[in-house]
């Protein structure tokens, strides 16, 4: 006779076939993750550096690997592209950003650079960090040339993120980006001002300086 559950060993069969089509893509898709990180990472240290076409390399090979990432990641389910995937994607975004902005060119979009908007929205939000690292090591140098054209980009990726207002569980946590945002722009606002204020009270005095010196 029969029993009730006599069907369960082949469900449970075809349950864990899908979990090691799972776990086989996991394996395949984390240390290309990591890669993608890497690569990113040491691209903004390259810009840093103004080392461009560096940077450019870097993250060519960081989209490279995402390639390969999306090809492993075809049985791995939306588990495994919306957790090591969207990591690296918002790495690579916040490059890419990073790198168009301090070259003085428009922020490539989300289709551009074919990742996912959650990812995109937190690498553009994390690129205001490096922007205003950018933006100090300039001022360092005594340039301040682009100050008012990095402080405005800061400002308006700022406005863009406050309006998307939405549960963290749709935008992964964007508040938490969103107000990192805003203290990094006070802070950078507040520094440039100084520095400003500060080369135009030299300048005064060194106009000063002249003009005793014409009068003597």
């Amino acid at each position: 006779m029969a029993r009730l559950t006599d069907n369960l060993d082949a469900i449970a069969d075809r349950i864990r076939a899908v979990f090691a089509a799972k776990d086989a893509a996991r394996e395949r898709i984390l240390p290309l993750c990591r890669e993608v990180i890497r690569y990113s990472s040491n691209a903004i240290r390259a810009l840093h550096r103004q080392e461009m076409d560096d940077a450019r390399k870097m993250l060519e090979e960081a989209r490279r690997l995402l390639d390969e990432v999306e090809k492993a990641s075809a049985d791995g389910g939306e588990l495994v592209r919306h957790g090591f995937m969207t990591d690296a994607q918002k790495e690579y975004a916040e490059g890419c950003i990073t790198l168009a902005l301090v070259n003085g060119k428009p922020p490539p979009s989300p289709e551009e650079l074919r990742v996912d908007s959650v990812a995109y929205l937190h690498g553009l939000g994390e690129a205001v960090g490096e922007l205003r690292r950018y933006l100090l090591d300039s001022m360092r140098k005594g340039d301040l040339s682009r100050g008012e054209e990095l402080l405005s980009a800061m400002d308006d990726i700022y406005n863009i993120l406050v309006t998307v207002d939405f549960p963290d569980a749709i935008t992964g946590g964007l508040r938490r980006t969103t107000d990192m945002v805003r203290g990094v722009l006070e802070k950078t606002r507040s520094d440039l001002t100084l520095t400003i204020r500060q080369k135009e009270l030299e300048n005064r005095l060194k106009d000063y300086d002249y003009e005793r010196e014409d009068t003597e």
